[in-house]
């Protein structure tokens, strides 16, 4: 489905009482994607996917006209996966020429990725209010791996009252440790053999609060020496937050802590996070 009518139409036409699930994505789909599509089709009735290469979330520099479109490979899986239905929304459909409005939340959105991509937070909030007010779902499905993208949505839904559940998928990772992601296809073979060492920062974090140390600097500092090791990486942050608020720690408390690192390989910016505590 292409228009927005279609959408619509199509969410109405289900049966009373259907649990609909909804995994939206930019595309360029992984065995990452996939997962939130298999956690739709064991909570939800109906699964309806959508691809959205969301301009209002890059920045000026960006790679936005870069980033992979396979298209026909990712129908394929979706459809191999039993999705029902697929939302391919137009730029001019999503966002009016005369467009004026915006969603911007203003505390979760703001560190990390947030102090590095300005506008980007608005851009992901207002394209998947949007999309929640189209496609209509019960719950929807995000990925760890972008952990902030998931606070700011879960913030978002919380004081808005969008009557969406946000179920997140545990991030998905290739055998070495790398997290999945859209962006490893940029990667040389050099920078690829460089990447799992944003993971093993964070997995030496974690031992070392597994071996009892609960001071942030401390923890911040064993994944930043590890992440120092790997030369071809170049760190852009590395921070210990809370794991709701991402407010800043001192100390790892009983509510646990996100760890999560940006860095760049060439001019590919990679992220990933790990939460301590968790359970």
């Amino acid at each position: 489905m292409r228009t927005i009518p279609q959408v619509r139409a199509w969410r109405k036409g289900l049966p009373a009482g259907t649990r609909l699930g909804f995994v939206p994505t930019m595309g360029a789909l992984h065995e990452g994607h996939m997962s939130l599509v298999a956690l739709s089709k064991a909570q939800a009735d109906r699964t309806i996917a959508s691809i959205f290469v969301n301009p209002l979330q890059f920045g000026p520099n960006e790679d936005l006209s870069r980033y992979p479109r396979p298209l026909e490979n990712d129908l394929a899986l979706l459809e191999a996966a039993g999705v029902d239905a697929l939302f391919l929304p137009a730029v001019e459909d999503l966002y009016p020429k005369d467009a004026s409005t915006f969603v911007v939340e203003e505390q979760v959105s703001l560190p990390l990725c947030g102090a590095f991509r300005p506008g980007h937070f608005r851009g992901v909030a207002t394209v998947v209010l949007k999309l929640f007010n189209i496609v209509a779902p019960d719950v929807a499905f995000f990925g760890q791996k972008d952990a902030q993208q998931c606070a700011v949505i879960a913030r978002m839904v919380r004081d808005l009252d969008v009557p969406v559940e946000i179920v997140r998928g545990p991030t998905l990772r290739e055998a070495d440790g790398l997290a999945m992601s859209s962006r490893n296809i940029y990667l040389s073979p050099e920078d690829r053999a460089a990447a799992p060492a944003i993971h093993r920062s964070l997995v030496a974090a974690e031992a070392a609060f597994a071996a009892g140390e609960r001071d942030a600097k401390r923890l911040v500092a064993v994944g930043r020496t590890v992440l120092a090791g790997e030369p071809r990486l170049k760190e852009q942050y590395w921070e210990a937050r809370h794991p709701a608020s991402l407010a800043p720690l001192v100390t790892v408390g009983p509510e646990g802590a996100l760890l999560a690192v940006a860095a760049y390989l060439g001019t590919t910016r990679l992220i990933d996070n790990l939460v301590l505590g968790a359970g």
